[in-house]
């Protein structure tokens, strides 16, 4: 046997699922470059204790509504306050009620797709609400919610949770009703195995694909909409620094001091916009059709 044969005959090393999701992932570079940017703005925000370089409630009214300098690089607000140092420390509450609401609707959702795709009477009651909670506007939903709880920050998490739950629920449901027809599903139900661990065994942790990229979208609207709702007043309470609390304290100083506006904002954008992304390149890259032309 010569050489040339016999490290043919030598199998190659399997790449890892991980390492190819992820090099189908970053193949687009516009995704990889969101991704960057979204680390970076997690990891500031997370470090807003060694990054801030004030506190962010300490007030200098000597100092009020200072712009851009070496010493406030973001400027100051009608207080005094280091603008740098609070958009830092409100990112931290911004992405915790995104993160919560992400994980509050990705959890709620996958329960009530999975009750509704796999046992049938569960399917119209479920969906005729989760119908009638669509019908309504995001925001206006998520305002009436916030009438009736009162304005706190956990209730801003549960409001916006109810409201993007259906979105989790209407995947989860529709990717239930094509894999509960699959033949080793079919093979579990002719074994006799309970239907609840059908449904935990066999069927939920395929629902995790889409379940994790619509999480990703959810992720995103809850942060606009409680910056929406902390701007008409029905959100967070104005003492708890977030970037939407910002916003909305700054549009009495429009003209005046637009950096106050200007920096929240532009965090919003660059996290929406990358988690938008990097949403994308997730359902592109655990598209099954795409993996078998990759």
């Amino acid at each position: 046997m010569t050489a040339s044969t016999s490290s043919a005959a030598v199998p190659r090393p399997q790449t890892s699922p991980l390492r190819l999701l992820l090099r189908r992932l970053f193949r687009r570079r516009l995704v990889l470059v969101s991704a960057v940017v979204l680390a970076l703005i997690v990891l500031a925000v997370l470090a807003a204790d060694w990054l801030a370089p004030f506190a962010p409630n300490k007030m200098s009214l000597a100092n009020r509504l200072k712009g851009p300098s070496g010493t406030y690089w973001f400027g100051t607000n009608e207080y005094g306050q280091d603008l740098l140092s609070r958009v830092l420390y409100g990112g931290q509450v911004s992405l915790l009620v995104g993160g919560l609401v992400a994980a509050f609707a990705c959890v709620a959702g996958a329960i009530g797709g999975l009750l509704a795709g796999y046992i049938r009477p569960l399917d119209g009651p479920i969906m005729r609400l989760t119908d009638a909670m669509m019908a309504f506007p995001d925001i206006l939903l998520a305002i009436a919610l916030m009438a009736g709880l009162g304005p706190s920050l956990m209730n801003v998490v549960l409001a916006l949770g109810i409201v993007y739950t259906p979105r989790v629920l209407r995947v989860a449901r529709a990717a239930t009703l094509v894999i509960r027809e699959m033949q080793y599903v079919e093979a579990a139900r002719a074994l006799g195995i309970a239907p609840w661990r059908v449904m935990l065994s066999e069927i939920l942790p395929n629902l995790s694909s889409p379940i994790i990229v619509q999480g990703t979208f959810v992720f995103a609207y809850a942060i606009l909409t409680e910056a929406a709702l902390s701007f008409l007043g029905v959100g967070t309470p104005p003492t708890t620094p977030t970037w939407g609390n910002m916003i909305a304290a700054s549009q009495q100083y429009i003209g005046q001091a637009d950096w106050l506006m200007a920096f929240p904002g532009l965090a919003i954008v660059l996290t929406v916009l990358s988690l938008q992304i990097v949403g994308d390149g997730l359902r592109d890259s655990l598209d099954p059709r795409l993996q078998k032309s990759s």
